[in-house]
């Protein structure tokens, strides 16, 4: 099984190094695939010069994961947020959770590096959103079998919401699993935000979603100041 990985970024220059060497020591991972949505740092020469395939697309998470995603040449596609750090086992685990031929794709457990208290628990709700909904948060680093990727025409290209629109329509085609590695993502928007301030924007566009608001205005609640 060959992975390839994909990383929307925006202005991530500080986490981004340490993103793609972290995964250079999974031996699974074909390729790193940055697609950048118009950063003004050095997002794409630190990325180009850690051996990433480079592209720019509009800033949309979805549409920069689709867009990187069809440049993929494994087998598995793993989408992976910049912040993010991956174990260098977690190739292996991916591999032993996609050898269930039922499950069609599946993401990681996540801890927060150097957590808030009322972040703590994050690895039981990993577990409990993915065995009473079938789905996963997008920095859980959710992967997908190319072969199901292409069966529901591609990520959505939306700016905000992918995940649960990528996960419902996956979830038609086969099980979402968990698999047993553990992925760390940085602490930096809750505390910039505030925990319970960032809580309750987050389930306030859950709502909205589930109301059927557009993922553009979605988009404009999360990223208001």
């Amino acid at each position: 099984m060959t992975i390839s990985v994909v990383i929307p970024t925006w202005n991530e220059a500080g986490e981004l190094p340490a993103t793609l060497a972290h995964l250079r020591r999974v031996p699974e991972v074909l390729e790193q695939i940055v697609c950048d949505g118009g950063s003004t740092d050095d997002t794409v020469a630190l990325a180009q010069a850690a051996g990433a395939r480079t592209l720019m697309a509009p800033r949309s998470r979805g549409g920069q994961l689709r867009r990187g995603a069809a440049l993929a040449r494994g087998d598995v596609l793993w989408f992976v947020h910049a912040d993010t750090r991956v174990p260098p086992t977690a190739g292996q685990a991916i591999e032993q959770t996609l050898a269930d031929p039922h499950v069609v794709a599946g993401a990681c457990l996540k801890e927060f590096r150097d957590p808030p208290v009322l972040t703590w628990g994050s690895v039981g709700r990993c577990r409990w959103r993915m065995r009473w909904g079938q789905f996963a948060y997008a920095d859980q680093a959710i992967f997908v079998r190319r072969s199901e990727l292409d069966a529901i025409g591609g990520v959505p290209d939306v700016p905000l919401m992918e995940e649960y629109l990528l996960c419902a329509a996956l979830r038609r085609r086969g099980r979402l699993a968990l698999a047993e590695t553990v992925v760390t993502t940085s602490a930096r928007r809750l505390r910039q935000r505030g925990v319970l301030r960032t809580y309750l924007r987050m389930a306030w566009i859950n709502l909205r979603h589930q109301l059927g608001a557009s993922p553009e205005t979605l988009a404009r609640i999360y990223e208001r100041k």
